[in-house]
């Protein structure tokens, strides 16, 4: 497998982890007082590169055939 089909698989992943560490953040932000707002920028900074990351398994052709859920 060439390195855009390792990223074809492995993108997909990235992304999914990157949704749970997001609920993550906006949980613990109900807990952070003063801290909230910069929690929730890092949640929403999250979202931001799964946009990014979209878009680039988007020009890759998508996810490996073996990689979607």
């Amino acid at each position: 497998m060439n390195e855009q089909g390792k990223l074809r698989v492995l993108i997909p992943h990235w992304i999914e982890h990157n949704e749970e560490h997001a609920e993550e953040f906006r949980q613990w932000a109900e807990h952070a007082g003063d801290a909230a707002p910069e929690v929730r920028a890092a949640a929403d900074a999250m979202a931001r590169a799964n946009e990014s990351l979209t878009k680039a398994l988007d020009k890759l052709g998508g996810p490996a055939p073996h990689a979607t859920s």
